[in-house]
Formats: structure tokens, sequence, C-alpha cells
């Protein structure tokens, strides 16, 4: 099959297409068409508007009074007096520490002075 016959298969399909188009559809068919999509559309919209709608999310701001505990403000640094090591107050190991066992220090210098170093599971300390 040669292009050219090709092609004049394809323009006979379009033709026969539009053929069939023209007599089904006629000269009111895509107003009818267009018109049913729109009513299509503007009553399925009314028929969302007619579910319940979701209440909207409402937002509580938690009293200052219900349980808040601020941290401890002995110093920058915590550790226990019975280990080795410190952290910073926030820190999982810090939080572990017996309050009666705890040992402020202001500086990293005075808790490395005092011979504790750094805890290994704490972020952001300076390890040696």
């Amino acid at each position: 099959m040669r292009i050219s016959e090709g092609r004049q298969n394809i323009q006979e399909f379009v033709a026969k297409c539009k053929a069939i188009l023209d007599l089904g559809v006629g000269e009111w068919g895509l107003f009818l068409a267009l018109t049913l999509v729109i009513l299509a559309s503007f009553g399925l919209g009314r028929l969302s508007a007619l579910v319940d709608a979701k209440p909207l999310v409402e937002l509580h701001t938690a009293s200052l009074e219900a349980g808040q505990e601020g941290m401890a403000t002995g110093g920058q640094y915590v550790a226990s007096r019975t280990g080795s090591t410190y952290y910073f107050p926030w820190c999982a190991g810090a939080q572990k520490i017996a309050p009666a066992s705890e040992r402020w220090f202001a500086t990293e210098e005075a808790a490395k002075a005092a011979g504790y170093r750094p805890a290994k599971n704490c972020k952001g300390l300076a390890t040696d």
C-alpha cells in the first residue's frame, strides 16, 4: 500500500464519520449535548449541597495551668552525682536523673573540670 492510498483511506474514514455524526446529531445535536452537560453539572452541584457538610475544625488553646512543668534553671548542663556524664537538660538521659541526684553546671568547661564527660547519646555536646 502506498502512502497516497493510505491517506485516501483515512480521508474516506473521516468523511464517513462526519456523515454519521451529521445524520445522528443533526443541526441541534451539539447544542443539546452541551445543554445536557451543563444541566448535569448544575444538578450534581445542587446534590452535593444537600449532603450534610462536615463541621468546621475548632481550635482550642490549652490553659497555662494545665500540668505545665518548666525546665529546671540550675544551669545549662546537668549530671548525676553518681554518674560520669553530663547532658543538656532536654536530653533523654537527663530526664532519668532523680532531682535529688542532679548536679548543675553553668558551662561545659565546669562540667569537664568536675570530672564529667559529654554524653554520647545527647546530640550537640562536644565529644572528645
